[in-house]
């Protein structure tokens, strides 16, 4: 089914490489904005209440640098879709690593156990001001992970960048990854199928 892209617009709100590839792959033509934030600052106990509260300050830091009178009077609405993910591991969250040395003991972690990603996503109705969003939650064990491919990983510097240094798609990785439970797009930062429900949801 082609996404119907003529009846509304979209604003994805990341920096995320991954989450732009996976918008680009179900169809989508959009526009980009990153929110800057305090991600620290905001904090919850359950990892699902963490990662909705994260997306929707994004939408409020984009909300507050748009025009929005102007969208309230387009013909098409625009959708902004925010998101946001941690890693859980024995039940406590994990972030971005702060250092090499964090992300090399993640990994390290990770080697013959297993992990979980919680990712959210919010999509907004710039016109109708209508917003609806949801998490979604992966399973991922892994075989041990030999410590030379944990070097050369957290060397190479892109665990930095994603929560809890988890990115199952790199080739490295991808060979000691046992079982998925959930969809790799999930992990990858932008569950598919929960996208189009949400957008759907907002017109």
């Amino acid at each position: 089914m082609e996404p119907a892209t003529s009846s509304y617009r979209i604003i994805l709100g990341s920096s995320s490489v991954a989450r732009r590839k996976i918008l680009s792959q179900m169809g989508y033509q959009f526009t980009l904005m990153t929110a800057d934030i305090d991600e620290k600052s905001i904090r919850k106990d359950t990892p699902e209440e963490l990662v909705m509260a994260l997306a929707e300050a994004k939408a409020e830091a984009i909300l507050q640098r748009l025009p929005v009178d102007d969208y309230l009077k387009d013909a098409e609405p625009t959708l902004l879709i925010t998101s946001d993910q941690v890693v859980v591991y024995e039940g406590v969250i994990r972030e971005k690593p702060s250092s090499k040395q964090e992300a090399r003991q993640f990994l390290k972690d990770y080697s013959g156990k297993q992990a979980a990603t919680v990712g959210s996503v919010l999509v907004t109705n710039l016109k109708t001001g209508l917003r609806k969003g949801d998490s979604d939650r992966v399973e991922i064990h892994f075989n041990e992970i030999p410590d030379e491919v944990i070097e050369k990983l957290v060397d190479e510097g892109t665990t930095l960048y994603v929560a809890g240094g988890l990115i199952i798609e790199h080739p490295l990785i991808f060979p000691y990854v046992k079982e998925v439970v959930g969809t790799t797009d999930s992990v990858m930062g932008l569950p598919k199928d929960l996208t189009e429900k949400l957008l759907k949801a907002v017109l």
